[in-house]
């Protein structure tokens, strides 16, 4: 890997860990992995239950990168969820899960969401 592309992988993993705290995850961070096996396989810290494997390239390898995202969250023994955060130059964020990983998070939500519509009932 050449060191412009490790550079610009290391600086998508800052901006990734300050967007998670702009969203209120204040212990977000990148982890050092340029020192060896730290003990965290994620590429950036501090989201609950959620491995993340980001990915700053023009080309999306995006199955490649899903199956290191599981093997790496499978290897960390955590349970963690595994979910590739990718951008190209130019272009937004976005997260790339498998569909069973996306229907877990999704009823999740759900069930929280019912429980805030029949509190609101509730109280009517």
């Amino acid at each position: 890997m050449a060191v412009n592309s490790k550079q610009k992988g290391a600086r998508f993993e800052r901006l990734l860990a300050s967007r998670f705290r702009e969203y209120g995850y204040s212990d977000a961070r990148r982890t050092a992995q340029y020192c060896g096996n730290t003990g965290e396989a994620s590429d950036v810290v501090g989201l609950p239950g959620i491995h993340v494997e980001a990915k700053h390239a023009e080309q999306m390898r995006l199955y490649e990168w899903i199956a290191q995202a599981k093997r790496d969250a499978e290897a960390s023994g955590k349970g963690n969820l595994p979910a590739v955060f990718h951008k190209k130059n130019n272009a937004e964020i976005l997260v790339t899960m498998e569909l069973e990983t996306w229907m877990n998070l999704y009823r999740e939500w759900e069930a929280g969401f019912d429980l805030k519509g029949t509190e609101q009932n509730d109280n009517s």
